[in-house]
């Protein structure tokens, strides 16, 4: 899935950002609001981790996303996920 529907779909999304990186909380969540780079940013300050460690991990979960759409229901499915 492209950056441009995650971030359309962020609401429907947020829960499995939780889930993957559990240290963000619901605030942190909501002001990320779509965008990839107060998410990594928001990766760094929580995990410790550098730049690039949390493109890779935000790379990686965009990845086992898949947009599932269909004459009679559209949605978001991960596959894969992993922590």
């Amino acid at each position: 899935m492209n950056w441009d529907r995650v971030q359309g779909n962020w609401k429907q999304l947020k829960g499995t950002v939780r889930k993957k990186w559990a240290l963000l909380t619901d605030d942190h969540v909501d002001a990320i609001d779509g965008q990839r780079e107060i998410l990594a940013g928001k990766l760094q300050e929580a995990y410790g981790i550098g730049k690039e460690e949390a493109d890779r991990q935000i790379s990686e979960w965009q990845k086992s996303i898949q947009y599932v759409a269909n004459d009679d229901d559209a949605g978001i499915r991960i596959v894969n996920s992993r922590r």
